[in-house]
């Protein structure tokens, strides 16, 4: 898989724009009139201070202080960064913040305390801790992370979690229960050495102890070689706790018939020989980031044997945090527990697990571009896996109230999973897994409006983003001048530019523009300004003799005038089957609007073609198709002439006998709300319609804009369908974000 790249600009647009940082506070509750601000604060807020005074309990009722987590860094160890200080962590812990919403939707604030003192920190966090539901450690280094939370565990009333310590732990103990099961071992039978003696490795080793390995079986090593019982030098109390009773002084000698290795220490620290050197079916976990004690390629080349995890995204069995921390803290805040114990971390651990053993959803193989199944190469599940939200804090909230964590248990825990599976945002996944489509296709993309900085940069994300080569239609001059100012001089060594000028084909555009166009009023001069001076044209010809894989066009001219350009080349019209379908994704939901880009006036069998053309970018995205026919009428009522062809075009389906739910005509409501629907107890849709076929171009374009101007929907496409080509148009106020989505849909051929 291709590395992602990315600039140093990229990186600092991204946390510029739209707005400074990577989150913002909204009210959950109407804030317009008098009573409303009444209510908010003065006076009515007096009502709920005084229960809580009375019963601090009900603060988890009437605040959001049962869903808040604060993330709690004062910056002296960074992602490998090193000490940065208080304010240099932040776009971190910023970061961390928006893996809760988006992993768990738990809210999260960012709190970052400048200071290196850990009784500084201890009484900071002891005296918010009231505001939150749990707190979360990070990025500080050892040994005072040990000393911090281990304090705030005891003062605290609320979960105190430090991720870099057990985050990690977690997740590896999870995959090594799997590897475990595959190579027929029991942990209580295991000799286990551990590599790297800081807050992970130390977390590390506990939880595998708690799980049942025996404490003189698991060795622990730091640049000084064994911690043994008896050693004096670079020792502490933490270190000393896991100090064994052996004569191994040495990683290598304790390597020689050990069952697993944890590493949690520096690029290659672990050699060929140490590996060869150990047990059958050996267990490698090298955790080093970014880079592993050794690499999978390499301990496969002396042990074939080995099941090995890394902490990188671009290997099989990634050991990833934000597979276990969110769902943690679910779990934790909705039993509004006292504490994450033991038992809760290792209840995620093994649900963790059994997630990897089960069938893997479509969805998620279809994400990764490939079928994942439990063995060697997946032992852990991915991080985009729909089943994480509804499994772990089920389990992790079982555990807390088994263990007498919880203050308020689960009674329902059938309606608790179902209420987790509510809570996740239906699109994100689905954006992850056509840009995963996407990276596997590889496709050649052609950018054709090479003289507009948006879509340069388009096109340098594509590129960087390991998606495929792209393909830009310009003057060379002319974009590497433009690049130069966007900042991305370097990129224009790595950009293919096609222009008439450079290209072999010209002629060959030019003889079979004027076979499609020669009695339609086109002459041979023409043909030659279209070939050789319309980019449009010109992209479209590329496409259209393979030398390009899909086309993205229309950022720099209105849509209209882009498909009459595409139609010299392609059969790109009404009457062909053409079909625009715009996405709008808002609050977690998504619809297809369509037809937004050909038909002016559909009648009622050019409706049906365009929900069959519709139905296929809804599956193509992942959805199982809903359409609804939409009208001001609900079935025939009231009466109107300018409905009949949507009361008909269901009837045209009917006799079509299509393999996908519709339903028409009815109001947006209906369509969209399951309330409204239960009205009409006899229409076909089994939920809310993903697909709304509207009566024409007009009001396809009035609903979309209205949406994106006054709900803020993010709006993807049109999406061009029924042609044998993969074409993405733009529109003119995308930004160089928005032209790269484009590309992603074209280069998985969605439509």
């Amino acid at each position: 898989m291709a590395k992602t790249k990315y600039t140093r600009e990229e990186a600092l647009a991204f946390h510029l724009e739209p707005t400074p940082g990577k989150w913002e506070v909204n009210a959950t509750v109407p804030m317009t009139t008098q009573r409303d601000l009444s209510l908010a604060y003065s006076p009515g807020v007096a009502v709920p201070c005084e229960d809580i005074a009375q019963n601090p309990e009900l603060a988890y009722d009437y605040t959001n202080k049962g869903n808040l987590v604060a993330v709690i860094s004062n910056g002296t160890a960074v992602l490998g960064l090193g000490n940065l200080g208080a304010l240099g962590s932040k776009p971190v812990m910023e970061g961390k913040s928006v893996l809760f919403k988006r992993f768990a939707d738990v809210n999260s604030i960012d709190i970052e305390l400048d200071t290196e003192d850990p009784e500084e920190i201890i009484r900071a966090v002891k005296l918010m801790s009231p505001t939150f539901g749990g707190i979360n450690l990070e990025d500080i280094k050892a040994p005072e992370c040990f000393i911090i939370e281990q304090r705030l565990k005891e003062e605290c009333d609320i979960p105190v979690f430090h991720d870099d310590q057990h985050g990690t732990a977690v997740i590896c103990a999870a995959g090594l229960i799997n590897a475990l099961h595959l190579s027929g071992k029991k942990i209580e039978d295991c000799r286990i050495v551990l590599n790297g003696a800081g807050a992970a490795g130390i977390a590390c080793l506990e939880l595998v102890k708690a799980m049942g390995a025996k404490h003189d079986n698991c060795i622990m090593c730091d640049t000084k070689g064994v911690i043994y019982q008896g050693r004096s030098e670079g020792m502490n109390q933490w270190k000393s706790a896991h100090a064994a009773r052996t004569d191994l002084r040495t990683l290598e000698e304790a390597m020689a018939g050990a069952d697993v290795f944890l590493g949690v220490s520096a690029k290659g620290a672990v050699t060929q020989a140490m590996v060869e050197s150990m047990a059958e079916n050996p267990v490698i976990f090298a955790m080093a980031n970014p880079d592993p004690e050794i690499t999978p390629e390499e301990a496969h080349e002396v042990r074939p044997d080995a099941i090995v995890a890394t902490g990188r995204s671009d290997y099989p069995n990634q050991v990833n945090n934000v597979l276990g921390f969110p769902y943690l803290f679910r779990g934790a805040l909705d039993i509004h527990a006292r504490a994450i114990n033991d038992e809760m971390k290792i209840a995620c651990a093994e649900a963790l697990a059994a997630i990897a053993r089960e069938d893997v959803p479509d969805e998620v193989g279809l994400a990764y571009g490939k079928q994942l199944a439990f063995g060697r190469d997946y032992i852990i599940p991915t991080p985009f896996d729909p089943r994480l939200i509804h499994r772990i804090p089920p389990a992790v909230a079982k555990a807390g109230m088994d263990t007498g964590a919880a203050r308020r248990p689960i009674i329902d825990m059938e309606a608790y999973e179902e209420t987790l599976r509510g809570r996740m945002d239906s699109t994100a996944p689905i954006l992850r897994s056509i840009n995963n489509r996407a990276r596997q296709a590889q496709a050649r993309m052609i950018f054709a409006e090479g003289d507009d900085p948006r879509v340069l940069r388009a096109a340098v994300m594509y590129q960087r983003n390991g998606l495929g080569k792209a393909l830009v239609v310009g003057r060379e001059d002319d974009v590497k001048q433009k690049l130069e100012a966007a900042g991305l001089g370097d990129a224009f060594r790595e950009l293919e530019i096609v222009n008439a000028g450079n290209t072999r084909y010209l002629e060959t555009y030019k003889e079979f523009l004027y076979e499609r166009l020669q009695r339609r009023g086109r002459d041979l001069k023409d043909i030659h300004r279209l070939a050789a001076r319309d980019r449009h044209v010109f992209a479209s010809l590329m496409l259209a003799h393979g030398h390009g894989d899909g086309l993205v066009t229309g950022a720099t001219r209105k849509s209209a005038h882009v498909l009459e350009r595409i139609n010299t080349v392609f059969d790109a019209s009404a009457e062909h089957g053409a079909v625009g379908v715009t996405a709008l994704l808002l609050n977690g939901r998504i619809v297809l609007i369509s037809d937004t880009l050909v038909h002016e006036w559909p009648e009622q069998d050019d409706l049906a073609t365009i929900a069959e053309r519709a139905a296929g970018v809804a599956r193509h995205l992942g959805l199982e198709p809903r359409v609804a026919f939409v009208s001001f009428s609900t079935f025939g009522y009231p009466v109107s002439e300018r409905a009949q062809k949507m009361h008909l075009a269901p009837k045209v389906l009917d006799e079509r006998g299509v393999d996908f739910e519709y339903e028409g005509e009815m109001t947006v409501d209906v369509a969209l709300n399951p309330k409204a629907q239960e009205a009409y107890p006899f229409q076909r849709l089994t939920g809310p319609a993903n697909i709304l076929v509207v009566p024409a171009r007009h009001s396809a374009s009035i609903s979309v804009k209205l949406m994106q101007e006054m709900a803020g929907a993010t709006v993807v496409g049109p999406i061009l369908a029924g042609i044998d080509k993969s074409i993405q148009i733009c529109s003119t106020n995308m930004t160089a974000n928005d032209i790269l989505n484009m590309a992603v849909l074209a280069a998985c051929k969605v439509g």
